[in-house]
């Protein structure tokens, strides 16, 4: 059985970044790297939120993200996931402005995903909110997913290498 990856916004918005600063551009090239690794024992998948999200960028980086995760499999949004992410916010998992965020990590939890591979390091790849992300899906009687980027990730099969 394949290991089900969820794919945040950030991963294809990072993947044509263009922006000159390094910061950025180091982003852009891990995420990169990772994308283009050998898959076998991986299936990814995305959420109507990320091509929401991908839908609001401007030309023509909109075309090239959109075009990145066409072949991806779309997990259902349904009113479960809705009521969770109302969970999310009663238990102040983010804030409310962080809609997007909080639909992602119900849909990848509710989903049984084994990964949600994120640049988001304020509100879902973030050490310090994991113990209280994964009391509340706990609660709910939800898996939590490993909440990881591209480079923790680059970073584990160059330790399997050695």
């Amino acid at each position: 059985m394949s290991a089900l990856i969820y794919i945040e916004t950030s991963i294809p918005s990072f993947y044509h970044e263009t922006r000159p600063e390094r910061d950025l551009q180091s982003r852009r090239d891990w995420t990169r790297q990772w994308w283009e690794l050998s898959k076998f024992d991986q299936e990814l998948v995305i959420g109507l939120p990320v091509i929401s999200e991908l839908e609001e960028t401007p030309s023509p980086k909109r075309e090239k993200t959109l075009a990145l995760i066409a072949q991806l499999r779309v997990l259902p949004y349904s009113l479960e996931i809705a009521e969770i992410v109302e969970v999310y916010f009663a238990h102040k998992l983010m804030p409310i402005e962080a809609q997007g965020d909080a639909d992602h990590l119900a849909l990848a939890s509710f989903h049984n995903c084994d990964m949600l591979v994120t640049w988001n390091c304020k509100h879902l790849a973030n050490a310090n909110k994991f113990g209280h992300i994964h009391r509340v899906n706990a609660l709910l009687g939800l898996r939590t997913p490993a909440l990881v980027t591209p480079l923790q990730l680059l970073e584990k099969d160059d330790e399997n290498e050695t």
